[in-house]
């Protein structure tokens, strides 16, 4: 398998990995209100309508956390770019391939470490 040169990555994921980065940090912009403490007010309120609205809650506040493991991902994606170090095994210093990267540049290990 031929490996690319380090401008051939960069040109082919470094766009696709700050886009998906701002996406999602747009994402958790917009969801912000979701994650905020519910409000105890029976008066306005029911239990039941309080106990959904605090499910809501745990929910956006789990989407947004893997959200963040995400961007902490794509982060450590864009260093190994920067490095030189981006498409290469860790454990094994194989080129990881193109296609596998082309379904998720941010994947770290060959196929055969992964497993």
């Amino acid at each position: 398998m031929d490996t690319p040169s380090e401008d051939d990555l960069e040109q082919r994921y470094k766009a696709r990995l700050l886009n998906e980065a701002s996406m999602l940090r747009a994402a958790s912009d917009l969801s912000s209100t979701d994650r905020c403490p519910v409000e105890l007010d029976q008066q306005s309120v029911g239990r039941l309508s309080r106990m959904d609205a605090m499910q809501q809650q745990a929910m956006a506040s789990a989407q947004d956390s893997r959200r963040h493991a995400r961007l902490v991902a794509i982060a450590a994606a864009l260093r190994r770019l920067e490095n030189g170090d981006f498409g290469f095994c860790p454990e094994c210093g194989d080129f990881i391939g193109t296609s596998r990267l082309d379904l998720d540049p941010v994947l770290m290990r060959c196929v055969s470490c992964a497993r």
